[in-house]
């Protein structure tokens, strides 16, 4: 309850809130419980939220957002999970306890039995709402609309469904084949991605630590459309590389693995997230130039020597990884794609400056929302006459105006987005 009071009352997302609450669960089974719990009712928040709307007399007073909390996880253990009902019932009636408001627990009690007498209909009704029916909120639907008039109802299913636990082969360690063998005597069923040279798929998502040699680096978790950033980009041997926003470093330590004679430089302004390159880094052998900073302003940060390659993941609505991360559907604001959309256009101004004539740079977000991907590569290279779009190589996502799209769930991979820029010599 402590990690879904985070996100729905403070709006903290999920990859924030979890590692704050999830120290005080000891084993390792009610930590698995705990995240099936809080990514289940943020999957399901839009047709959950339905029901309790239909179930409660009168809407909740803003101070009993803990009581709400509450009620969210008990009807996704009676909608959406194989436990019994008495037990879904009294387990999230105990719950209440410690909330210290002896009133709720009737209430609660009451709400969770009513829905076991009235699933059936409520089903049907959140059928005929748009954003239950969809589990979307009505803004990101009717955006998805107007993008992927044909595409749309794949996306939200995509979004809906669980993502596959996809790790990278370090190719400095052995090779994919290799350790797929190695997985195999793990016990760890799993199988090459075909369009992504060092990416494998697991069957069934585990812990890390059953992963071979995962603390010593052999390995690391990076779905296969991130993957794809390393090769797109390719760097020569002795360039110098730009990670422009580089946290939580997958791609970073994916250029090195791949061409260890290139110099990289990686920026992030967040400390904790730049804490987590460092740890990425570490973790697989790999050093790198890090600096805490905006990477739109590089007067504090930039020595003045200039990249042949740049990779710009830049700021996005993330509206590609919901299946990973369900709480963005709850988070976003149909007002934060114009701000975002500028803040891509910042940076990739500034970044831009610091690419060497005769170099490229790769523009990636995980947005499947046009105004963040083509129309703002379109944008950019109608207002920059020594810009030319450089064409990408493979058989994977779907051509757009300039660059490609992966959308949720293509070919086993997130939605990302990706555009190369040429800068004439």
């Amino acid at each position: 309850m402590a990690i879904l009071r985070r996100v729905l009352l403070r709006r903290q997302s999920l990859s924030g809130a979890i590692p704050a609450e999830i120290g005080v669960l000891g084993e390792a089974a009610e930590r698995a419980l705990a995240r099936e719990l809080v990514f289940g009712v943020m999957r399901h928040y839009y047709r959950l939220d339905f029901y309790l709307r239909r179930l409660l007399e009168r809407p909740l007073k803003a101070k009993d957002g803990d009581v709400r909390c509450v009620l969210l996880l008990g009807l996704y253990q009676l909608s959406a999970m194989r436990l019994p009902a008495y037990a879904a019932v009294n387990s999230t009636v105990e719950l209440a306890r410690v909330l210290r408001k002896p009133w709720a627990r009737g209430l609660i009690n009451g709400v969770l039995r009513q829905f076991q007498r009235q699933a059936e209909a409520l089903a049907r009704a959140a059928e005929d709402d748009e954003q239950a029916a969809a589990d979307h909120p009505l803004w990101l639907l009717q955006r998805l609309q107007a993008a992927w008039p044909a595409q749309w109802r794949d996306i939200v299913a995509a979004n809906n469904r669980r993502a596959p636990m996809v790790l990278r082969v370090n190719r400095r360690r052995q090779s994919r084949a290799d350790y797929l063998q190695r997985l195999a005597r793990a016990g760890l069923e799993a199988s090459a991605l075909p369009l992504v040279e060092d990416a494998v798929m697991l069957a069934r998502p585990c812990d890390v630590e059953r992963l071979p040699d995962f603390a010593s680096g052999a390995v690391s978790v990076q779905d296969g459309a991130a993957q794809l950033a390393a090769a797109l980009l390719a760097p020569e041997p002795g360039q110098r590389v730009l990670d422009a926003c580089a946290a939580p470093g997958g791609k970073t330590a994916h250029i090195l693995e791949r061409w260890p004679q290139v110099e990289v430089v990686a920026v992030e302004r967040d400390p904790q997230r730049l804490q987590r390159v460092h740890e990425t880094l570490a973790r697989l052998g790999f050093v790198a130039e890090l600096h805490e900073a905006d990477a739109a302003e590089p007067a504090s940060w930039w020595d003045g020597r200039p990249f042949q390659r740049i990779l710009l993941d830049v700021p996005c609505s993330a509206s590609g990884v919901i299946r990973r991360n369900p709480d963005i559907k709850y988070l976003r604001r149909d007002g934060d794609i114009a701000t975002l959309a500028r803040e891509q256009e910042r940076i990739l101004e500034a970044a831009w400056s610091l690419l060497a004539p005769g170099g490229r740079l790769l523009y990636v977000t995980c947005s499947v929302l046009p105004q963040e991907n083509h129309q703002r590569i379109g944008a950019f290279l109608a207002s920059h006459s020594e810009a030319r779009e450089w064409p990408l190589p493979g058989q994977w996502g779907r051509a757009c105006a300039f660059g490609r799209q992966i959308l949720p769930g293509e070919q086993d991979m997130d939605g990302f987005y990706y555009a190369c820029l040429h800068k004439s010599e």
